[in-house]
């Protein structure tokens, strides 16, 4: 057991839900930081209350490493952004490619709030759910921005943050193999039944890999990656 306190990004989603399973299976003490900035999807935030007290009841060995947990009010980037997140629109593509639920600069906020937070406390180990391989194309969860944001952190805080991002590299099949590898069955129905990634904020229908619209490109991703993994051994 890696003897390190970390401070997860937890926005009560699948990614973010296994990312929070990582850590609390290495590190002694684990934190969480959540951000409302006025997304459309905000019923995420009432899920990672529900997510915490559920892994404080079901998995006790990971419930004792537990910690304090963190809610910033980042409601000014909702204001200033004008994107499918934050304002009732169709989800399309731009013309540079990229889908217009891409929030600018959220992850370099999210990430330097949390720097700020952990700095206060005491923490080194920053844990965030950004994806490479599964993304929608995002430029903040590129692994070349995440290693240069590190680089500015640490520069800027004169410290030695450690920014780990365990899904870099996995597409969505991984991600639920790797979810059932921390926390066995238990912790998939969870993942299942708990957490929440629709992009529209739809949480009135169930499907067999959780709860959302079923459309929207959140929801494909997800239950693309259910079938994948279930089809894989």
């Amino acid at each position: 057991m890696n003897t390190a306190k970390s401070l997860v990004l937890f926005s009560g989603g699948q990614d973010s839900t296994t990312c929070l399973a990582w850590a609390l299976s290495r590190y002694h003490r684990v934190e969480t930081i959540g951000f409302d900035y006025g997304q459309r999807h905000a019923i995420e935030l009432s899920c990672r209350q529900t997510i915490l007290t559920s892994i404080r009841q079901r998995f006790p060995q990971w419930g004792e490493r537990l910690g304090d947990d963190h809610l910033i009010n980042l409601q000014t980037l909702g204001q200033i952004s004008d994107t499918a997140l934050t304002r009732e629109r169709a989800i399309a593509y731009s013309q540079h490619g990229l889908p217009n639920t891409f929030v600018p600069g959220r992850n370099i906020l999210f990430l330097s709030f949390a720097a700020a937070l952990a700095y206060r406390r005491g923490i080194d180990r920053l844990v965030a759910g950004m994806c490479q391989t599964d993304s929608s194309g995002y430029p903040d969860c590129r692994d070349d921005a995440i290693k240069a944001l590190q680089v500015a952190l640490n520069c800027g805080m004169a410290s030695r943050f450690c920014i780990e991002t365990p899904l870099m590299w996995l597409n969505k099949g991984d991600i639920w193999h790797l979810a059932q590898s921390l926390g066995g069955v238990d912790f998939l129905d969870l993942v299942r039944h708990e957490t929440h990634t629709c992009y529209l904020g739809e949480r009135r229908e169930q499907h067999d890999w959780g709860w959302g619209c079923g459309t929207c490109p959140s929801c494909r991703l997800r239950a693309d990656g259910y079938a994948a993994f279930l089809a894989s051994p």
